[in-house]
């Protein structure tokens, strides 16, 4: 009788599975997502820019300066006025004199607002000067 009832008992215990280890590797896979992830900068405005043939990737991120469509101009997520472009380009390349400027501009903004723009990049010093435009949809 007795070895029945240890028989019975044997077969009643659960086989347990450690979930530690499959903890830490997600965990892990977590951290290896984050770090290999390049996040994409925006201008901090929505604008819809315009597409074009030649339109090419940067790999560097920059100095971002949005311009909307009803011509406000927008840096690190604020609105400037055009006479303060200068100003602020002046202060962010102090902090990154490697760093280049990419103007985001709404495709219905106007020219004269974008080269205002640019005009106050280059009396700041700015060297590099980019417009962003996105590549045509293939299909």
């Amino acid at each position: 009788m007795l070895n029945i009832t240890a028989a019975r008992k044997a077969r009643r215990q659960s086989a347990e599975i450690n979930v530690a280890p499959l903890i830490d590797m997600v965990f892990i896979l977590l951290i290896f997502f984050l770090v290999t992830t390049s996040f994409v900068r925006e201008a901090g405005v929505p604008v819809d820019r315009p597409t074009a043939a030649t339109a090419v990737v940067s790999e560097k991120a920059g100095i971002l300066i949005g311009v909307t469509r009803d011509n406000r101009i927008y840096m690190n997520h604020r609105e400037i006025d055009l006479r303060t472009v200068r100003a602020n380009v002046e202060r962010a390349i102090a902090e990154n004199p490697e760093s280049h400027i990419i103007i985001v501009a709404d495709q219905a903004s106007l020219t004269g607002t974008i080269i205002g723009v640019m005009d106050g990049c280059r009396a700041a010093g700015a060297k590099n000067i980019a417009v962003a435009a996105r590549q045509p949809e293939k299909g």
